[in-house]
């Protein structure tokens, strides 16, 4: 008795080897999409990142006041920021947030730039939601300002809520939420490595 298997009939060898070339399209489009994934994803979370560059690449006492240097790479041109939690407006465009910063006249002494010298801008890592061109973004962030004084730190934690869209240019935020957590302020002392522990054998 024969006990080799035997191939249904229509599924021959060119029906097994349609069936190899079908799966493998199917593959090959699932793999595309995942790489597509991907690339978006760390193209967003360069967006996000370059936000706090824009910030401090430009400290207090700098010539170069111009945030939109790199703020071009990261948000529409018709953006809208809601920064209504901290007590400022809802509908904020991207010029009007930047002379908040910096002053009409983009100068050292104008915007937040008459309260503090020096800052630092920590943007983390975000929770992408991507629906083909268009995404949604949540990021912590955890900014420092020292005062003009010397005397005192600013802290500001918080998340971004954004909406980006993939434009011509690559993507973009169109509107971005600011959810503020908490301000704190922490004294300043002259020799912060003077709380470094020293090592016992040294004492």
């Amino acid at each position: 008795m024969d006990c080799r298997p035997t191939t249904p009939a229509g599924h021959g060898k060119a029906g097994v080897s349609g069936l190899g070339k079908a799966i493998g399209k199917e593959n090959t489009m699932m793999l595309e999409s995942d790489v597509r994934y991907l690339l978006d994803r760390f193209a967003i979370q360069d967006v996000i990142a370059k936000y706090g560059l824009g910030q401090d690449l430009h400290q207090g006492d700098d010539a170069d006041q111009d945030m939109l240097t790199q703020w071009a790479e990261v948000f529409a041109p018709d953006a809208v920021i809601d920064a209504s939690d901290v007590g400022l407006s809802a509908e904020i465009g991207l010029e009007e947030f930047v002379d908040f910063m910096r002053g009409e006249g983009r100068r050292p002494d104008q915007g937040l730039g008459r309260l503090f010298g020096l800052w630092q801008h920590r943007e983390g890592y975000a929770v992408v939601t991507i629906d083909d061109d268009a995404a949604t973004a949540v990021s912590p962030f955890f900014h420092t300002h020292e005062t003009r004084d010397g005397k005192a730190n600013v802290i500001h934690t918080g998340l971004w809520h954004d909406r980006l869209e993939r434009r011509a240019e690559g993507w973009r935020i169109v509107h971005r939420r600011l959810e503020d957590g908490f301000f704190h302020t922490f004294a300043r002392i002259s020799n912060p490595q003077d709380l470094i522990e020293k090592n016992p054998a040294q004492k």
